[in-house]
């Protein structure tokens, strides 16, 4: 007879031993000037790892320069080794593993600071890629397919204990699986077992990189919240099939679009007037014209994505990370009660990076995250709660 784990109790995750089964979600830090590792970047990850986590992911990793969605966006690469080294020894210090999220931006990247184009599945219009994506060709498929083994070898190399791999949000990999976005008429468009084809390739070509000398898990889409896009009955295909492929330890379960629907991952309100006091013109005020149109409000719950979660858990036995929305010791024990074999977290924590300490003394301490998302803008300036006095 099975019983239910102990959310604070180590855990095993492929060859890895987490200290206990929370996982620190990838968000975008907005501290690595020149694409390279910054002090600031080093001690945000400390302070998760000091507070408690089990693993802290650092986001995000660039597998190609194009693949950034912002030009100082480290991309990994041999000049980014050194800094990286000094990151993951600082977070094992503190007794956690560290995780490093590598992807591909496709057409979300932001081709005017690369100063270079944009790829997606399609050629087309794209505001958020800064203006044109164009198709990617085959050997584009197979470039990027292949960096992605490159990263995570030198991930390996900097001493990370696990990658995520980026099948989210719209992003390359999973632009590809959106009917929405993908029009190709070739043998990567089309069907479903056509669409996941850049998905499956990326994370057998890591697997095989790395064999077990780290975790690889993936951040995977259950639903990019547009009509017409990746839905339910096709992602939990496509789930099944990474599970039959043996390619990842997990899967980390998110949602939404990145390039259409982005508030439909965080819920809560659109911090319209904090976007746009961020950027820069034109785009300011485009945000003040139009951003409604783009940042949707949606209400906020505790674990919002867990009614789409559980239909991966009863058709899986692949470990699962639950996402969204968790920042109470009672919603951590009722993923645990339900299969779930991992949480992750991101706004508790950037409001509280030691909440888990302070939660494992007693598992009544409340959050103090509001949900506001006012963190998000941070992410151009340095990530971190904005009710958080500054240091």
């Amino acid at each position: 007879m099975s019983t239910t784990p102990e959310v604070f109790a180590p855990a095993k995750l492929g060859p890895l031993t987490l200290r206990n089964r929370v996982i620190k979600a990838a968000t975008f830090e907005g501290m690595t000037k020149n694409a390279l590792v910054s002090d600031e970047l080093i001690a945000f990850h400390r302070s998760h790892a000091a507070g408690g986590v089990g693993m802290t992911t650092v986001a995000y990793c660039a597998v190609a320069p194009e693949g950034r969605t912002e030009r100082d966006q480290i991309w990994m690469r041999p000049e980014a080794l050194p800094g990286l080294r000094r990151l993951t020894d600082a977070v094992h210090a503190e007794g956690a593993a560290v995780s490093a999220q590598i992807g591909h931006a496709g057409p979300v990247a932001n081709s005017r600071s690369n100063r270079r184009p944009a790829l997606a599945p399609s050629l087309s219009v794209n505001p958020q890629a800064r203006g044109l994506t164009r198709a990617a060709s085959a050997a584009d498929i197979a470039r990027i397919t292949t960096a992605h083994a490159d990263a995570a070898k030198y991930a390996i190399e900097s001493g990370f204990d696990a990658v995520e791999i980026h099948l989210g949000h719209n992003y390359f990999a999973s632009s590809f699986l959106s009917p929405r976005i993908n029009k190709r008429k070739d043998g990567f468009g089309g069907p479903l077992a056509n669409r996941a084809k850049v998905a499956r390739n990326v994370c057998r070509a890591v697997r095989d990189a790395v064999g077990d000398r780290i975790a690889v898990t993936a951040k995977f889409n259950m639903d990019d919240g547009v009509p017409g896009g990746f839905w339910l009955d096709e992602s939990l295909q496509v789930a099944s099939w990474l599970e039959a492929d043996g390619t990842v330890d997990a899967l980390e379960l998110t949602a939404g679009s990145s390039l259409l629907n982005p508030m439909y991952l965080f819920r809560g309100d659109a911090p319209l007037r904090e976007f746009a006091a961020a950027m820069p013109q034109p785009m300011r005020l485009g945000i003040q014209l139009a951003g409604k149109h783009f940042l949707h409000s949606y209400p906020y719950e505790e674990a919002y994505l867990l009614d789409s979660a559980r239909q991966f858990r009863a058709a899986l036995d692949l470990p699962l990370i639950l996402l969204g929305g968790i920042s109470t010791r009672d919603t951590m024990d009722r993923a645990m009660d339900e299969g779930f074999e991992f949480v992750a977290m991101a706004r508790a924590l950037l409001r509280e990076p030691d909440l888990l300490t302070r939660m494992q003394a007693d598992r009544d301490t409340p959050s103090l995250c509001i949900h506001c998302n006012k963190c998000m803008p941070t992410i151009f300036s340095g990530t971190h709660c904005v009710l958080v006095p500054a240091s």
